[in-house]
């Protein structure tokens, strides 16, 4: 059940390096995932990366980061 007025709390992750991925990632961007248990237990991350598309990325590229609320929605506007 949604509750009126609240969005879903997202999930962010910083970009330490975009070894192999340079046209997708950039170093020190803040970038939304999404869940994905199957990309968890390969020891990747859904992305939402430059494109606008949410991708499969190595977790060593990432490291988490918590976001205020207002922030977060900033973030997933733009994302």
């Amino acid at each position: 059940m949604k509750t009126r007025g609240k969005r879903p709390k997202g999930r962010f992750v910083i970009c330490l390096r975009n070894t192999g991925f340079r046209a997708s990632l950039e170093p020190r961007k803040v970038y939304r995932c999404v869940g994905s248990a199957r990309a968890g237990a390969r020891s990747m991350l859904r992305v939402i990366d430059e494109s606008g598309q949410a991708y499969l990325y190595p977790k060593s590229l990432f490291a988490p980061v918590r976001v205020p609320s207002a922030a977060q929605r900033v973030l997933a506007l733009a994302g």
